[in-house]
């Protein structure tokens, strides 16, 4: 058990620690967020001042199209600085909404007017703003923080899932090894195209994710008011990054349960299916990958097995999904772990903000 903080600092880096930061009070996107993402951001316009650059130029062009983009970059953030009361030129040491909005559009527009590259321009633009929207979740909702959390329980929450798997989904179990063994479905999969199959796969990842994020808000409402420790309301940016932190440990069991289910019917393909039944099966010769030696018999690994085997596992995550949902008595064994974890976080919280003189 970690020590109790006793400074601010302490505080914060502890709520960082449990995934979630944004119970710092007067949290700030500019000072909490970009601000310490100012190195990448600067890597990533150096990169861009080469965007300029055109085969059909000579290599002198290409050399004065790339100072040009620098020069240009330069009087904009000169600009920027004067915009925001600094010396002209001076690095900027709080990175608001107008710093955002020229790393989006300066950088783009460089291609475009020097070298005519319209296309690059946008997809420059469209980059830069995925590059801060992931910055935003990644490190203004602890991501990093909520995955680290949820990996170093991965074993204990593996042994957990599969036991409420047993629970939740036995009759799905024994109907997916009897639907393993019949040739329809082999047909259907065998034949299904890789993007297609994927396809199938991401819509049920949606549906269970829907299904998931459906409860969150009533989970995060019950969850303050059983592990609030009599601390004052959250903010709603605070229940959304508990909520996030909820919906990501719930995710993780999901995709858990799939994967052990997606190795458990490629095992079982590997020891009970060969090529040549695949070939009857399919009415197409088999795609052996590899084959190997296996408890005393020719194991072979077909993009079949494969195939079937992800497409059967996916479908056991959205229905454990749906499981989670509506089983009562899996919600409550699951939920009553997060509280106990949560409760001392927000017990601390209290102390934060008394520290901080917000309470009362």
């Amino acid at each position: 058990m970690r020590p109790e903080p006793k400074t601010e600092a302490e505080f914060e880096r502890e709520f960082r620690r449990a995934g979630l930061p944004l119970l710092t009070e007067d949290y700030s996107a500019s000072e909490d967020i970009f601000n310490r993402a100012v190195p990448l951001l600067g890597l990533v316009l150096v990169g861009e001042v080469l965007g300029p650059l055109n085969k059909s130029f000579s290599t002198l062009g290409n050399i004065a199209a790339v100072v040009a983009a620098m020069g240009l970059m330069l009087v904009a953030l000169g600009l920027m600085n004067r915009f925001r009361g600094r010396p002209f030129f001076s690095l900027p040491r709080r990175v608001g909404r107008p710093e955002l909005a020229a790393f989006v559009i300066v950088p783009a527009l460089l291609p475009g007017i020097i070298s005519g590259h319209w296309g690059i321009a946008a997809s420059t633009a469209l980059f830069n703003l995925g590059l801060l929207v992931l910055i935003l979740g990644v490190v203004g909702f602890g991501v990093i923080s909520i995955v680290g959390w949820a990996l170093s329980r991965l074993l204990d929450e593996l042994s957990r899932s599969l036991g409420l798997l047993v629970k939740a989904v036995p009759l799905l179990m024994i109907f997916s090894l009897i639907l393993f063994l019949t040739p329809e479905l082999w047909q259907v999969f065998s034949q299904l195209p890789d993007a297609s199959l994927f396809l199938l796969i991401g819509l049920f990842m949606l549906l269970g994710s829907s299904f998931l994020i459906a409860r969150i808000p009533n989970e995060v409402a019950d969850l303050e008011k059983e592990a609030g420790a009599g601390g004052p309301p959250l903010k709603p940016r605070q229940r959304f990054n508990v909520g996030l932190v909820l919906f990501v440990s719930q995710s993780l069991q999901v995709l858990l349960v799939a994967l052990a289910v997606a190795v458990f019917f490629v095992i079982f393909g590997l020891l009970t299916i060969d090529a040549d039944t695949i070939t009857n099966w399919t009415t197409h010769p088999a795609d052996v990958l590899f084959q190997f030696r296996l408890a005393g018999r020719e194991a072979q690994m077909t993009r079949e097995l494969l195939k079937v085997a992800g497409a059967i596992a996916s479908f056991t995550g959205l229905y454990f999904a749906i499981s989670m949902l509506t089983d009562d008595l899996y919600r409550r064994e699951f939920l009553s772990r997060i509280t106990d974890e949560m409760k001392q976080t927000f017990v601390r919280r209290v102390a934060y903000l008394k520290l901080l003189g917000k309470t009362g």
